[in-house]
C-alpha cells in the first residue's frame, strides 16, 4: 500500500529560454515542465517547455503506457517548445489529452501553430491519432479522486495556474503571474491556501523587478508573501531568470530562507511524495 498521494517532479525549471551552460546545471537550463504522479500511475504534467523531452525516453524504457494528461498554463515559447520533440506525441498507441484553461489563448490552433511551416519540418496534424484537446472553463476537473482547478494570472496575453489535490494533499502550479493585480493577487492566495507545495514565479530580484515591472513575472519576495498568507507549507521557487546562474539562484534561496522555513530553489530531477 502507498502511503503518499501526488508525486511531484520537476523537469524543467528555467524561465524565457532554455540556458544549457556549464554554470547554470546545478539547477538545470530546461525550461518549465513537472510531473505529478498518482500512486495508481496517472500521470500529469504541466507545460511542455524543454524539460518535457527527456519525459519520453523515460516512458519508453520504463514501458509506461499510462495515458498523458498535459495541462499548459500559457503558450510563450519557454511552455510549449518541447512538445514537438516530445517523442509519445508521435506513438499511434499512446493516448495524450492537451489541456488549456480559458485564461490563455486556443489551444489545438496555438500549438499547431508553432508547427507550420517554416518552423517544424512534421505538421502537427500528423501526430498521435490518439491526441485530444480540452478548453477548460473556470470548473475544476475531475480524474477519479484527483481534482484539478484552473485560476487565472495576472500575465501578458494571459495564464492560468493550477490547484492539483487528491485525500488532502495539494499542490498549486503558479508561475508567470506578476503581482500587483488586486484581484488576481486574491484569486492566487485563494487557490494556495493550505497548499502543501507552491510552485511560484520568482524570476527576478526585488532590484531587478523595478527595470522589467509588466513583464509578467514576480520575486522570491512575493512568492514567499503568498506562502504566509495561504498557509503554505512548502515555497519552490522556479521559472529562474535566464541570467542567474547557479551561484544567483543559490543567493536568492539563502535570502529567502531567512524569511520562510521551507523554501528550495527548483532544481531539475527534484521530486518529493506527499
Amino acid at each position: 500500500m502507498n502511503d503518499w498521494r501526488l508525486r511531484l517532479r520537476l523537469l524543467g525549471v528555467r524561465g524565457s529560454i532554455p540556458t544549457p551552460e556549464r554554470q547554470n546545471l546545478g539547477y538545470g537550463g530546461n525550461t518549465s515542465c513537472v510531473e505529478i504522479r498518482t500512486p495508481d500511475g496517472g500521470l500529469f504534467v504541466i507545460d511542455a517547455g524543454s524539460g518535457i523531452r527527456t519525459l519520453g525516453p523515460e516512458l519508453a524504457r520504463t514501458q509506461d503506457k499510462h495515458p498523458v494528461h498535459l495541462f499548459f498554463s500559457h503558450f510563450h515559447w519557454d511552455h510549449i517548445q518541447g512538445l514537438p520533440f516530445f517523442g509519445p506525441l508521435y506513438d499511434p498507441a499512446r493516448p495524450i489529452t492537451l489541456y488549456s484553461s480559458q485564461y490563455s489563448a486556443r489551444l489545438r490552433d496555438t500549438l499547431a501553430g508553432q508547427m507550420i511551416e517554416p518552423y517544424f519540418p512534421v505538421k502537427f496534424d500528423y501526430v498521435s491519432s490518439r491526441l485530444s484537446f480540452v478548453d477548460l472553463g473556470s470548473e475544476s476537473i475531475r480524474f477519479g479522486d484527483l481534482t484539478i482547478t484552473p485560476f487565472e494570472m495576472n500575465h501578458p496575453q494571459g495564464a492560468g495556474g493550477y490547484r492539483v489535490e487528491r485525500e488532502g494533499a495539494v499542490i498549486v502550479y503558479a508561475t508567470d503571474r506578476e503581482h500587483g493585480h488586486a484581484r488576481l493577487d486574491g484569486v492566487l492566495r485563494d487557490n494556495a491556501q493550505d497548499a502543501d507545495i507552491l510552485l511560484h514565479d520568482s524570476q527576478y530580484t526585488q532590484e531587478e523587478y523595478q527595470k522589467f515591472k509588466g513583464w509578467g513575472h514576480s520575486t522570491w519576495v512575493e512568492a514567499l508573501s503568498v506562502a504566509r498568507d495561504a498557509n503554505v507549507k512548502q515555497v519552490i521557487l522556479f521559472h529562474h531568470d535566464p541570467s542567474h546562474d547557479d551561484g544567483k539562484v543559490t543567493e536568492i534561496v539563502e535570502c529567502a530562507r531567512g524569511q520562510f522555513d521551507n523554501v528550495i530553489g527548483g532544481c531539475e530531477g527534484w521530486s518529493i511524495s506527499i
